[in-house]
């Protein structure tokens, strides 16, 4: 009993830290809930601060989700139930964070991290394909869809082809209803056509705005 409740709260608390949050407070002594969409993660935080600022709040998210998976392993060692969950637990509270008034980012980070830390040739697969996606796509918002998609898919091939265990194909699906549901205001934005295009830039491309005037 207090073995799952370490997982659960611990796996939670771990996505819940907001590292795009304390990036832009440091970096620019902004709050990056009033800068761009809003949200938390990595593209915004690029937004926010430059590409640097992206970079480091990318690799802290990718951090919070290996750093659940790792927490399962250790409390329920060869139980891989316990590391979808934990999985699944990293990413809702990077979406839903304790600290940003349940409002975050939109997944994708911590669910690459956490797929890493379940099987790790995953990357090298997703490594690639970030930029790939990035540049066909032209769009955060569907580099993040396509991530999402592929984590069910490569864990599936796994267990079809290598004899992985399908539970990893269970945390993808999860992740994936996770992500797609952060991802509502963009795709009605991608349908109206005013979702804005990824840009990268080394320098900040947006400024603190007042709350009525994000976008989420």
């Amino acid at each position: 009993m207090e073995r799952g409740l370490a997982l659960i709260l611990g796996a939670y608390l771990l996505g819940s830290f907001p590292t795009g949050w304390i990036v832009i407070r440091l970096l620019t002594g902004q709050d990056i809930r009033w800068v761009g969409s809003g949200r938390t993660g990595g593209t915004n935080a690029m937004r926010a601060g430059g590409l640097p600022a992206g970079l480091l709040t990318g690799l802290g998210d990718l951090a919070k989700g290996a750093l659940a998976i790792l927490l399962a392993r250790s409390l329920f060692p060869g139980q891989p139930i316990a590391e979808v969950v934990a999985g699944w637990l990293a990413v809702a509270g990077h979406n839903w964070s304790l600290w940003m008034g349940f409002r975050g980012g939109a997944g994708t980070a911590p669910n690459v991290g956490a797929a890493v830390a379940l099987w790790p040739p995953s990357l090298a697969v997703l490594l690639p394909l970030v930029p790939l996606a990035a540049a066909l796509t032209g769009y955060a918002s569907l580099t993040s869809l396509v991530l999402g998609l592929a984590i069910p898919l490569i864990f599936a091939a796994r267990a079809v082809f290598l004899h992985g265990p399908w539970t990893d194909v269970l945390y993808g699906l999860g992740t994936l209803g996770m992500v797609v549901w952060a991802l509502r205001p963009n795709f009605r934005r991608l349908r109206e056509g005013t979702e804005p295009r990824l840009r990268i830039s080394m320098r900040p491309t947006h400024s603190a705005r007042a709350p009525h005037e994000l976008s989420s």
